[in-house]
């Protein structure tokens, strides 16, 4: 007997385990993408059900889970003709794990507010390997009290859920979060150029980083030091994913971007990136930007 109906919109990278977690949990599961065969994927799993637009996907459901690209396509998602809130009756729970601007959430959560509808920003820690294994780690926006009845949910897709704040305050510090990820991910480029250019062994370097004790080791350089040594950039986040979150986290400082040195540079060296055709590669590639400014190879490919 299912626990219950809900629905999943955005079957990418993300989205699609994610929805195949909640089904392998016993939830029916109503889907919708706008790439056909995404759909078609994720109706191969037993209980899940493809519909032609969120506004039926919500129709049928309790609770709403989206997991799509960028502000446009969320606010199309919720707030179209076709989209959440068309379709949703009230005391519908929407949860939008997107990585959006912080207004984006708002205007949802206002609009939804006002149809009886709860709205929470949900944004996620992880990447596909944590969305496939349903342990992503979830900071809440919203709503307090409406968050028990999506929890199990949750639980289902993640490690470990944490209500952060009001509207909007769930994406502000995913974008504070990924913001600074990005700046690692530039540092330690270089840190790696100037190592491979005094001659020092990377994998020694590695090791003394990593095992050390000291302020330099971070998650960024245990999961990637060695990959972009070895010239491996497959995706499990892309480069041009990271460079719409670093732009948005740059919109959100406002004035205070004028004195934000680092992140001036880190979002420019992304920008790079992405000009030259590296957008679709792991976001760690911002590494050959930095490879060609140094005119300093760092990978063994």
């Amino acid at each position: 007997m299912s626990k219950g109906e809900i629905g999943f919109i955005g079957l990418g990278r993300m989205g699609g385990p994610m929805a195949r977690n909640l089904a392998k949990a016993d939830y029916a599961v109503h889907v919708f993408d706008v790439d056909p065969a995404a759909a078609k994927r994720a109706a191969a799993a037993s209980g899940v059900t493809t519909h032609s637009s969120p506004r039926e996907v919500a129709a049928r459901v309790s609770a709403v889970f989206s997991a799509l690209p960028n502000d446009e396509i969320v606010s199309e998602t919720y707030l179209g003709r076709d989209g959440v809130l068309a379709g949703a009756a009230p005391g519908v729970v929407t949860c939008d794990c997107s990585t959006v601007s912080p207004q984006v959430s708002q205007a949802i959560h206002a609009a939804a507010k006002a149809k009886g509808v709860s709205h929470l920003d949900t944004p996620m820690l992880g990447s596909s390997p944590q969305a496939e294994s349903g342990e992503i780690f979830f900071m809440v926006g919203g709503d307090r009290d409406r968050l028990a009845a999506v929890q199990p949910m949750l639980d289902v897709m993640g490690r470990l859920t944490m209500y952060v704040g009001p509207s909007g305050t769930g994406n502000r510090i995913k974008l504070l979060h990924n913001a600074l990820g990005a700046v690692n991910a530039v540092a330690v480029a270089e840190s790696l150029a100037l190592c491979v250019e005094l001659g020092v062994d990377p994998q020694t370097y590695y090791e003394v980083v990593k095992n050390g004790g000291g302020m330099a080791y971070s998650t960024y350089f245990d999961r990637r030091a060695m990959r972009v040594v070895e010239g491996n950039f497959a995706p499990t986040f892309t480069l041009e994913l990271m460079l719409k979150d670093v732009t948005l986290a740059a919109k959100m400082a406002g004035p205070l971007l004028n004195h934000l040195t680092v992140l001036r540079e880190t979002l420019a060296a992304y920008r790079d990136g992405a000009q030259q055709g590296w957008g679709g590669e792991d976001f760690s590639a911002v590494t050959h930007v930095i490879e060609q400014r140094l005119g300093r190879k760092i990978s063994r490919r």
